[in-house]
């Protein structure tokens, strides 16, 4: 693959985002990870430590790859590192009661990744605490990787390289085929992480406002339905014809009282 190819694909789009880590070596781990594969979007989520990227633990382990630690961006909440996703998977060991779907990493690179959305994003999170529910939920995938159940133990640059491994190889099998096919109809606008997070806002407004959904014990609807739409990929245009739903709902049941 030619350098201006790469520059141009997903090889610069996909980012990597690292929840609340702890120890600078790891960042640095990581950056080399993404750059031995390809990629070089790093994104850190309130790093314990605010000057990580120049610290001589990250510096040194990224071992040539500091020009990822020099761009990479740091904020304070998941919601900003997904600002304009398409798509975002978390990683976790853990699996959880209303996860959205699940997949390998291999089955995430082939049939989900490559070529399908504009923006997507792989999140991982602390080396102590994982992801919480909340961070997981704002997600369309969950990833497990296949270890040996009994030492399933993988630190965070470990399974930053197998994802991006399994993304390159993804990618540079399919580089040449058509990234979809053109008979099987027309193909809109992938909606936003934040495009659903507000729908899924409104349509809890709308809920309630009916008394389908009871505020003070809303016990599991709304990550039931988080997992719903996560089965398929949402676009623009029906995230729009939702929100528009919920607009109707609410204005038949404030013309009734």
């Amino acid at each position: 693959m030619n350098q201006r190819k790469t520059d141009t694909s997903v090889f610069s789009t996909l980012r990597f985002i690292l929840v609340g880590t702890s120890h600078p070596g790891n960042v640095g781990a990581a950056a080399r990870a993404i750059k031995t594969m390809g990629f070089s979007r790093l994104v850190l989520v309130k790093p314990r430590f605010g000057d990580v990227l120049k610290q001589e633990e990250a510096i040194a382990f990224a071992s040539g790859a500091q020009d990822i630690l020099e761009n990479a961006l740091i904020v304070e909440t998941l919601e900003e590192a997904l600002e304009d996703c398409h798509f975002a998977a978390a990683l976790s060991a853990r699996l959880r009661e209303f996860s959205p779907p699940i997949f390998t990493p291999r089955q995430f690179a082939d049939n989900i990744f490559t070529g399908e959305h504009a923006n997507c994003a792989l999140v991982f999170g602390s080396e102590r605490y994982g992801l919480s529910n909340e961070d997981v939920e704002q997600c369309h995938a969950l990833i497990n990787i296949p270890a040996n159940p009994d030492y399933s133990s993988l630190n965070l640059a470990q399974a930053i390289q197998i994802l991006a491994y399994e993304c390159r190889m993804a990618i540079l099998d399919k580089e040449n085929l058509p990234t979809r096919d053109e008979h099987i109809g027309f193909h809109g606008e992938p909606a936003s992480v934040d495009q659903i997070n507000r729908m899924f806002i409104h349509l809890e407004t709308a809920l309630t406002t009916i008394g389908f959904l009871n505020p003070d014990n809303p016990k599991k609807l709304m990550p039931r339905l988080r997992r719903l739409f996560s089965r398929s990929s949402l676009e623009t245009e029906e995230v729009n014809i939702l929100r528009g739903i919920a607009r109707q709902i609410e204005k038949q049941s404030t013309g009734k009282k």
